[in-house]
């Protein structure tokens, strides 16, 4: 672990407690230290609406107006999106029997929770520190994508799952009721918008681009501060069986699908290999609790989820690199 991943570790941690600190002292809902929970929840829900109204909308839309398709690794990428989306399918699938009792969106939520890693914040740091520039910039092509992909694939199955549970409603009008959300939904709706646009040859003015790029750059701490907040109105109880399940498929199931894929799928080695499994073993990110939030489901889980692994990262990430170490370079 060297020593530029572990200050963006400490970053991560400090900015949490920052949110944590104030949520105790109700300095983003005007209520004193010890108040009622109710008045944090509300805090950290505004700051969720926020972030996935607001700030997530701009950056999703900036990303996919402005990539370029033409040039992008896609045998790289479909090595790591392919088992990606496969992954959230099957946790998704395996957890609908598991968290009934949590709402019908619990399942999307913890799927999100275990494939969702904080790529951005700690993972460009740790692709630079562990593979220069070329590292780095496999990981940022494949950051392009992997956050839109697997946001709007559990858009859909969150929506599907919301719309079975009017148990009287029609095929037909499941379907509607589906594609309706899943077209307005603040996800969904500025990645086509921006796909429409970066196909359009469009392209960005420089002031709505300034504009879109400090929009963006706001989701990241404002996601870490949502989790402090998170923490002191909800506290962790009762979250810790669903956090340790969530721990292990993030930090070695996931990581494990993302190398046997890769190496004997798609014959990636050295770098390219190397870049995929450490960005498949990244901790929950923050957006997981975004999306939890959205739905009002298992706020708590995916708080601690975020801090546990996060925490546990120092130690799997050396378990992963080792691993990596016994293939040819």
């Amino acid at each position: 672990m060297t020593a530029a991943i572990l200050a963006k570790l400490a970053a991560i941690f400090f900015t949490i407690a920052l949110g944590w600190l104030a949520g105790r002292r109700g300095w983003l809902d005007g209520s004193r230290e010890g108040a009622s929970s109710t008045r944090g929840e509300f805090a950290a829900r505004v700051l969720a609406n926020t972030a996935f109204v607001i700030f997530v909308p701009a950056l999703l839309f900036r990303t996919m107006a402005r990539i370029d398709f033409a040039h992008l690794p896609w045998r790289t990428l479909g090595a790591y999106l392919l088992p990606m989306l496969l992954f959230l399918w099957c946790v998704h699938r395996w957890q609908r029997g598991r968290t009934v009792a949590h709402g019908a969106a619990a399942a999307a939520s913890r799927s999100v929770t275990a494939t969702y890693g904080n790529a951005v914040q700690l993972g460009i740091s740790m692709a630079a520190a562990l593979y220069g520039e070329a590292g780095l910039a496999l990981h940022v092509a494949v950051v392009s994508l992997h956050g839109v992909a697997l946001l709007t694939l559990a858009t859909v199955l969150v929506e599907l799952d919301l719309a079975r549970q009017d148990h009287g409603a029609s095929l037909a009008a499941t379907l509607r009721s589906t594609v309706r959300q899943m077209l307005l939904h603040p996800v969904v709706l500025p990645v086509l918008l921006g796909i429409s646009w970066n196909l359009a040859g469009l392209g960005l003015h420089p002031a709505v681009d300034e504009l879109l790029a400090g929009l963006g750059a706001a989701a990241v701490p404002l996601c870490l501060v949502l989790i402090g907040v998170s923490l002191a109105a909800y506290g962790l109880k009762g979250a810790w069986a669903g956090v340790l399940e969530v721990a292990l498929l993030k930090l070695f199931a996931f990581p494990a699908l993302v190398l046997v894929t890769a190496h004997w799928g798609f014959g990636l080695s050295g770098v390219p290999l190397g870049v995929l499994v450490m960005m498949a073993a990244l901790p929950s990110g923050s957006n997981a609790l975004i999306f939890a939030q959205r739905y009002r489901v298992l706020e708590v889980e995916a708080t601690a989820s975020i801090l546990v692994t996060t925490a546990a990262f120092v130690l799997s990430a050396a378990l992963w690199l080792w691993v990596l170490s016994l293939f040819p370079m």
